[in-house]
C-alpha cells in the first residue's frame, strides 16, 4: 500500500501523515464509542481500572475528567476494529510484514479547558527497548490543530537509535524529556487522520486550551514474532493480533 517513497520518507523523517483515513459513518461509529467512554467517566472521582483522571495543581485526581483510558481496546472492542481497519494494516504490512501484532491500546479524550495527553518523549523509553520495529500509530477521531494540542515531531530524531534521559514530573502523568523546539515540526490533521512513527522519533503535544475536545488513540503495531519482554505474545492482555497468524 506505501510506494518506494513512502518507505525511504519514513526511515528517514520517522512518520507519515494519511489525512481522512477513517471518515463518513466509520468515523461516527468510532466517534459514539469514545464519546461512551467519556460520559462513563463522569461519574469517576477517583482513577478507576483502565480510567486515569486529569490531576490539579495539588496533583490530585479531578473529578469526571478523564485524563487517559488504558487498555482501550479491553474496555471496549469496538476499538479493536478500528485498530483493524484495512487502510492502517495495509500500511503497516508495507513496513513490518503481514503478521501484525498490536500493543498498549490508549485512548486521549484532550477534554476542553486543561485535557493533556503526552509531552516530548520517546515511546520506547516506556517499552524498555530502542527497537526499530516498533510502529506507533496515532487516529485523530477530531480535528486537531495548535489551540487544542495536536501531535508535535522532530523529524529524524529516531535514526540515532538511542533513548534519551526522560524525568518524571509529579504534576503530569508520565515523563518527559526536552528538545530543541527549533527543530519541532507541528501537524494540525483533520478528523479522521491517522499518524504512523517510529517508537524511537521524538514526539509530544501540548496541552488542550481551547472549548473543543481531541479525542485521539495512540498504539504499537509491531511484527507478530517480534519478542517484547514486557508485553509477550499470549500472556499480556493488551496485545493483540490483529492481522496473519
Amino acid at each position: 500500500m506505501l510506494d518506494s517513497q513512502d518507505i525511504v520518507r519514513f526511515r528517514e523523517e520517522g512518520y507519515l501523515v494519511f489525512e481522512r483515513l477513517i471518515h463518513g459513518t466509520r468515523l461516527d461509529y468510532y466517534l459514539a464509542a469514545f464519546d461512551e467512554l467519556v460520559e462513563k467517566s463522569r461519574s469517576l472521582n477517583e482513577p478507576a481500572p483502565h480510567f486515569s483522571l486529569e490531576l490539579d495543581a495539588e496533583e490530585k485526581p479531578i473529578a469526571g475528567m478523564l485524563h487517559k483510558v488504558q487498555g482501550v481496546c479491553l474496555v471496549e472492542p469496538r476499538i479493536l476494529e478500528l485498530a483493524q481497519e484495512p487502510a492502517i494494516l495495509d500500511r503497516i504490512e508495507s513496513l513490518l510484514g503481514p503478521n501484525i501484532d498490536l500493543f498498549g491500546t490508549k485512548f486521549f479524550p484532550k477534554l476542553a479547558g486543561g485535557g493533556t495527553s503526552t509531552h516530548w518523549h520517546q515511546d520506547n523509553y516506556y517499552f524498555g527497548t530502542d527497537s526499530d520495529q516498533i510502529i506507533s500509530c496515532g487516529i485523530y477521531l477530531q480535528d486537531a490543530d495548535a489551540e487544542n494540542g495536536c501531535l508535535q515531531v522532530v523529524p529524524g530524531s529516531h535514526r540515532s537509535g538511542r533513548i534519551v534521559e526522560h524525568e518524571r514530573d509529579p504534576q503530569t502523568h508520565g515523563s518527559w524529556t526536552r528538545v530543541d523546539e527549533q527543530q519541532a515540526v507541528m501537524l494540525p490533521v483533520a478528523a479522521g487522520t491517522v499518524v504512523l512513527f517510529s517508537a524511537n522519533l521524538l514526539h509530544g503535544t501540548a496541552d488542550n486550551t481551547s472549548t473543543r475536545t481531541r479525542y485521539s488513540t495512540a498504539w504499537h503495531y509491531i511484527p507478530g514474532d517480534l519478542d517484547l519482554a514486557n508485553f509477550p505474545r499470549g500472556d499480556y492482555d493488551d496485545r493483540h493480533t490483529v492481522r496473519g497468524q
